[in-house]
């Protein structure tokens, strides 16, 4: 089984930084994906960054140039730097890895930007 805790999440004004982390533990194994989704009150979820085993990364437009995925593999660990943050990232941020076919979500973060 493996456990994802996201941490990171705050109430923040519209301008200023965010990093969340989000740490992996458990039965842990050839990790293939390790992304970032959001999910505002009455939206569906979005994709928002991930990065695969490789360091490839890929961020969605919406973010580009203002978001950043990054991965410590030591730690399990997987990054996302926000930056220039604007009311609409107010969002549940959520992390998810994929290992072996099999696919994880965490409990989610809670990002909060005002204006």
């Amino acid at each position: 089984q493996v456990q994802l805790v996201e941490s990171g999440g705050d109430l923040v004004q519209a301008g200023g930084s965010l990093r969340l982390s989000c740490a992996a533990s458990g039965s842990i194994s050839s990790i293939n994906f390790m992304g970032w989704y959001r999910q505002a009150p009455g939206k569906q979820r979005d994709f928002i960054a991930a990065i695969t085993s490789g360091g490839g990364t890929n961020v969605a437009d919406s973010v580009k140039g203002r978001f950043t995925i990054s991965r410590d593999n030591a730690k399990n660990t997987v990054y996302l730097q926000m930056n220039s943050l604007k009311p609409e990232d107010t969002a549940v941020y959520y992390c998810r890895l994929i290992a072996r076919g099999n696919d994880y979500w965490g409990q989610g973060t809670q990002v909060t930007v005002s204006s």
